[in-house]
Formats: structure tokens, C-alpha cells, sequence
């Protein structure tokens, strides 16, 4: 079974999706049949590769509400991201265009390395306050999980990995992803969001039960962040 997954490296819910996912394939007998494929989506495409701003300040300022307001406005999802077993730190979170990262995880998918990486990803961003699209940082997370300096500088210089990140952005497009995180399974079902560990569990059994092959384009919605970088 292949699971594409389209997610950002900043969407809060992207982070829950993937352990909600994970816990749900321990229970899977066929767990070690399943390939896992990390696609690339860009919740705000003109965000600057680097700001001193956390994310409460940056939510602040763009929607032009309170720095409390916008910590409230976490709260939940802090509750949640608890609730799966992570600790979320958004009062250090670097706010940061998230590009650079994704093309690194495209060389890290081509060398079977893309959920060490999209893991690493997520953890320097929501746990460890890292700027995931400075050069140092994307180097270090990286050669964490086997991929040299040298390959990271391929990733970022050589136009054939954009390519590959704008390739899975137009594909979500056509698929009709309105939100992230998006789960294709065999490209016969879509689950859209954080779903439940039990949504995951049920819908593992149904793909793994059925031979039919479309896309559900009307999922069943769960907590996601939208295309407008709405969270």
C-alpha cells in the first residue's frame, strides 16, 4: 500500500496527522507492506525565508489582532498536539519560508529517506525553534538522518528539485487539495486533515480489503490548514 501525504513543513496539523497515522499503522498486521511518500505544499508561498518574529507574533500581525488573541488562538491546538504525544514550543517557533526545505526533502524522498527528514523537519520547527530555511540548520537536520552537505547543496542549486516540489504543488491542485495534511491511499481513498487514530485504523482496512482504484475527492474533513494558510 503507498500513502502520499501533501503537508507543510509549518501546518501545525501536519505534525498530529503524521502521529495519528503512525499510531494508527502499529495496529496495522500489513504496516511493513506500506510505503510512506511525503508530497510537498506550500501553505504561504510569500512568506520570507527568515524573521525574527515567533508564530503567535507573525499570526498577530497578519490578521491584525492581539499577541494574546493569537496565543489563545493556539491553545487548542497545543491541546491536541499533547494529545499525540508532542510537545509544541510556538513561543520559539521560527517563522520561515518553507521552500528550501522541501527541496531538500525531495533529494531525501529519492534516497528513500523522506519520512527521517520530514520528521527532523517538524520536530526543528515545532519543538526545537529552528529556522527551517536557513542553510545550516537544513544541513544539520540533514546529515542527521544520512544525506551529506554536498547533496544538500545539490537540492538547493540545482533546479530540477523546484521542479519536483512545484511538480506535487500542481498535482494537489488537481487533485482538489483544499487543505493539509492530505492522505491519498492508493489513490483509492483521501483523507483530509488530523483525523482520529480510529478514522486512520478503518480506512488502512478498507483500502487493504478493496481492489478499486479512484480518489474519494470529498473526504471527510478533519483539522487541516487551508490553502490559504489559514490554521
Amino acid at each position: 500500500m503507498k500513502i502520499e501525504i501533501w503537508s507543510d513543513v509549518m501546518c501545525p496539523f501536519c505534525y498530529i496527522g503524521k502521529r495519528h497515522l503512525e499510531a494508527a499503522l502499529e495496529d496495522f498486521p500489513q504496516k511493513d507492506e506500506v510505503e510512506i511518500v511525503w508530497k510537498s505544499f506550500q501553505l504561504n508561498p510569500d512568506m520570507p525565508e527568515s524573521s525574527e518574529e515567533n508564530v503567535y507574533e507573525y499570526l498577530a500581525k497578519a490578521k491584525g489582532i492581539s499577541l494574546e488573541q493569537s496565543k489563545q488562538m493556539h491553545e487548542r491546538v497545543e491541546e491536541m498536539a499533547a494529545n499525540a504525544g508532542l510537545d509544541y514550543n510556538f513561543d520559539i517557533a521560527k517563522v520561515a519560508n518553507s521552500f528550501k526545505a522541501h527541496r531538500v526533502l525531495q533529494l531525501a524522498k529519492r534516497k528513500n529517506l523522506g519520512d527521517e527528514l520530514k520528521e527532523a523537519l517538524l520536530e526543528a520547527y515545532f519543538i526545537k525553534g529552528k529556522n527551517t530555511s536557513d542553510f545550516n540548520t537544513l544541513v544539520e537536520l540533514a546529515t542527521s538522518v544520512g544525506i551529506t552537505e554536498a547533496e544538500v547543496e545539490l537540492a538547493l542549486n540545482e533546479e530540477q528539485f523546484a521542479s519536483y516540489v512545484n511538480q506535487d504543488i500542481d498535482e494537489a491542485r488537481q487533485i482538489r487539495v483544499q487543505g493539509v495534511p492530505f492522505f491519498v491511499f492508493d489513490r483509492k481513498y483521501a483523507v483530509s486533515g488530523a483525523q482520529p487514530v480510529e478514522h486512520f485504523k478503518a480506512t488502512l482496512e478498507k483500502v487493504q480489503a478493496e481492489s478499486s482504484s479512484f480518489i474519494n475527492t470529498s473526504p471527510e474533513q478533519g483539522d487541516s490548514c487551508d490553502v490559504d494558510g489559514n490554521c
